[in-house]
Order: structure tokens, then C-alpha cells, then sequence
């Protein structure tokens, strides 16, 4: 089984290709799988592509105690030094926007570009109702629908899903609440994606740019889902700013 040890936690991942390490961060109640359009085009492209599901997502366990961003920020510092062994993109989609983000935040050495996808910062940038309201009116509901996946792959078990649920869940309504004048400190050159009906305003998407240091924005039609949806412009997008491409104007608007 493709597990790694990471201070102590025991980490599913997959690698693929050989070339510039890029780490791909999955969403929440997601996992490797969700990048199923983004890691061939990757690797086929000439990176080294690692795709680690994080604590009680997917294949890797749960830890006792709460689910926060900055723990799973933490987990990928510690990823980046034991198992990729130094700096590498980092692209987050969702939730792992947040974690690659804080990542770069807590260790711009480790960071060399960063692909933020689909993801508010704080609540002043999150659509009302958006996905987190509509998980909260869904219920159990959503709770049977989001576990497919979870109870097949987890090796805590199905029984352990509501214990997941509930967590991811206090996050979401809690976190992030990130301060954007904050931003500055990424150094790392930063493309900050997001679909025109996402669940982060596209005001937010363009202060979130404005804030980092080299951040720049593009819009892309779509919805939560831009890289299931709209893989070929997402791909294309990822590779040509990987690549070290850089827009003529601040902000882009693409147009499938």
C-alpha cells in the first residue's frame, strides 16, 4: 500500500512522473481521486506529481482531537521536508487551497509557485449559500451522500464517517478566517483560480490577488467543480504558470 510515515501519522499518497515536484492538495470529503484529469497531464508535462490524502480523508487515518486548517497545514510542511525532500509547487483545489496557502505562509522556503483553486479566505468572501450552507440544510442526507467513498477506502471504517462529518463541518462554519493584509508574506509566485459562480466572490478572488506579493487572478466559467468541469483550461492553466508564464494584465477572464 502506497503509505508513508510522516511524524507519526500515516499518509496515503500516490506519486507519479519525474521531473520539478508538485504537490496537489485535495478538497474536503475528497481525496486523490479528484485530480484524476490533473495528474496524467502533469506528469506527462515533466513533473515528479505527489497527491497525499490528508488526515481522515480517504485512504489515510483519523487522528484523535479536532480538524483544523492549520493542523493539516502542519501535515504538509512536514510532507514537503520527509517525503518530496525540500521546495515544490503547491496547488490546492477547495479546502486544500486553504492548506497549501498556510503552507507557503508558515514556510515560503518550501513553496516555488502556488495554484490556489475555487476557495474563499475568510467569511467576508464566501457565497451565501454556497456549499457549506447547502451541506448544513441537506443533513444526514448530505452526510450519505458524501460517504460513498470515504467508507470504502477509509481504514478507520465506515462507522467512523460521522465522526468525520461532524469535524470537516465545525471547520467549515469556523474556518478560514484568514486576515488578507497577512498575504504579504507569500512570496512565492501565486495564480488564484476560480469558476464566475464559485463559492468565493469574485471580489474576494481579486483582494486575495491584489494582497499577495505576485499574485495574479483568473476567472474561468464554471462552477465549484473547475477541475472536473473545465479539465482542459484548468490543465492548461496549471501548466503554463508552472512553467513560469506570467499574464501581460492582473486579471484574466477565460472563456471555454
Amino acid at each position: 500500500m502506497p503509505y508513508v510515515e510522516v511524524e507519526g501519522l500515516s499518509i496515503w499518497h500516490e506519486v507519479h512522473g519525474e521531473g520539478p515536484p508538485v504537490v496537489i492538495l485535495h478538497g474536503a470529503f475528497a481525496g486523490a481521486s479528484s485530480w484524476s484529469a490533473q495528474r496524467p497531464e502533469l506528469a506527462r508535462a515533466g513533473y515528479r506529481v505527489y497527491v497525499p490524502e490528508r488526515r481522515g480523508h480517504a485512504h489515510t487515518p483519523d487522528r484523535p482531537g479536532p480538524l483544523t486548517y492549520e493542523l493539516m497545514a502542519e501535515d504538509t510542511v512536514a510532507y514537503l521536508e520527509s517525503i518530496v525532500g525540500g521546495r515544490a509547487h503547491l496547488v490546492g483545489w477547495s479546502d486544500g487551497a486553504v492548506v497549501a496557502l498556510l503552507a507557503a505562509m508558515r514556510r515560503p522556503d518550501l513553496v516555488d509557485r502556488l495554484i490556489l483553486i475555487g476557495q474563499y479566505y475568510n467569511s467576508s468572501g464566501r457565497v451565501t449559500g454556497g456549499i457549506v450552507d447547502q451541506l448544513q440544510a441537506a443533513g444526514d442526507q448530505a452526510m450519505n451522500f458524501l460517504r460513498a467513498e470515504y467508507d470504502a477506502a477509509s481504514p478507520d471504517g465506515p462507522e467512523h464517517f460521522p465522526v468525520i462529518f461532524a469535524k470537516t463541518m465545525q471547520m467549515l462554519t469556523t474556518e478560514p478566517e484568514i486576515e488578507l493584509a497577512s498575504l504579504a508574506t507569500v512570496s512565492a509566485p501565486t495564480l488564484v483560480l476560480q469558476g464566475d459562480r464559485d463559492d468565493v466572490t469574485l471580489e474576494h478572488g481579486a483582494a486575495v490577488a491584489a494582497a499577495l506579493q505576485h499574485g495574479r487572478l483568473a476567472v474561468l466559467p464554471g462552477t465549484h467543480l473547475l477541475p472536473m468541469e473545465s479539465p482542459g483550461l484548468v490543465n492548461a492553466l496549471l501548466l503554463w504558470f508552472l512553467a513560469g508564464a506570467q499574464p501581460a494584465v492582473e486579471e484574466l477572464v477565460v472563456s471555454s
